[in-house]
């Protein structure tokens, strides 16, 4: 994908995040940078409690009190939101940037019909609307996400899972932010809605022409609907690039790990490959890289530094040891460890 000459949507630099807890800090978030072109999608991945909705809830600055912002920038459009004040962020969230949360399908008022609850939402951040026009604009919504506009009136309970989940996703874009950022969406439903509501909400993405962060333990199901990857490791981002170049040749060892840990669909069918060993606790994470416990690879230098980048191209993995990467001579790209 080509990179756009433009401001990026969205820039986040050097973004840490700690957590006080009984047994001591947590270092949830440390050092995360990477930016977001207009229309463009990224997909953050890895492990349960890498950091993935941390980083999620710090750019929509919904933290919980026991979590601290210890540095770091998150400038939307080129305002940095972490130098907002309380009340100029809620006029951000909804209109400029806004989330889908996990199980979020679940968060509907079940006294209130769904039109209606999406209609308030219009109203309560500002958009000045008539009552027929804010009617008018959930039926393109529904539409949109597919779904039919004659079900606005209906309350939560007459709607199936997937049902709840694309009004959600509807809610989310009815004040059309630029940015969306969708934390695991479908993992309650069934892989076949699975499919489709991501196939829709991709389709909305380009169509609305937002930028768009998908956060997912399934590096599967990023690869269907993201043009960037950012694989996640112990709080710290430690491979990214364009989504194809990360799959068909990851640079760090436990993005190749996680690939073998799924099946594919195509080509012989090859034995799964489990990780051993478990992620650090970040109350004391390891020394030098977090991953080396787990790393195949790893030496003394793994063990005391922290890697520098290694780059290929617009690639990137924090590796002492990164997996080779050759071009082929049709230009595509092969990678070797």
């Amino acid at each position: 994908m080509t990179t756009s000459t433009h401001t990026p949507v969205l820039q986040v630099i050097d973004l840490s995040l700690r957590y006080q807890t009984r047994q001591g800090e947590v270092q949830a978030v440390e050092g995360v940078s990477f930016e977001l072109q207009q229309g463009q999608s990224l997909g953050l991945v890895g492990e349960s409690g890498c950091g993935k909705t941390s980083v999620a809830t710090s750019l929509m600055r919904l933290l919980p009190e026991n979590a601290r912002l210890t540095r770091g920038q998150v400038r939307l459009n080129g305002t940095d939101l972490l130098e907002l004040d309380d009340e100029e962020m809620r006029s951000y969230r909804w209109r400029r940037i806004a989330m889908v949360f996990q199980a979020a399908m679940n968060s509907l008022d079940p006294v209130h019909r769904v039109g209606q609850q999406i209609i308030e939402a219009i109203e309560a951040h500002g958009m000045e609307t008539t009552v027929s026009d804010a009617r008018e604009r959930v039926a393109r919504l529904f539409r949109m996400v597919g779904l039919d506009p004659q079900l606005m009136d209906r309350y939560p309970h007459e709607f199936s899972g997937g049902m709840r989940q694309r009004a959600v996703i509807a809610m989310a874009l009815s004040c059309d932010p630029d940015l969306i950022i969708a934390d695991e969406p479908t993992t309650a439903l069934d892989v076949i809605v699975q499919d489709r509501i991501l196939r829709e909400l991709k389709l909305v993405q380009q169509e609305l022409r937002m930028g768009m962060i998908y956060i997912s333990h399934d590096i599967g199901v990023v690869a269907e609907v993201t043009d960037r990857i950012g694989v996640m490791y112990a709080g710290r981002l430690v491979e990214l690039g364009d989504t194809a170049d990360v799959f068909r040749s990851p640079m760090h060892p436990y993005t190749a790990a996680l690939m073998s840990s799924f099946p594919s669909v195509h080509g012989e069918r090859l034995p799964l490959q489990g990780l051993a060993g478990e992620p650090p606790n970040l109350i004391d994470p390891p020394s030098g890289c977090p991953f080396h416990p787990r790393c195949q690879y790893a030496d003394e230098v793994c063990r005391t530094e922290f890697p520098e980048r290694s780059i290929h191209e617009d690639h990137w993995a924090a590796c002492w040891h990164p997996l080779e990467v050759t071009v082929t001579g049709d230009g595509s790209r092969d990678g070797c460890g």
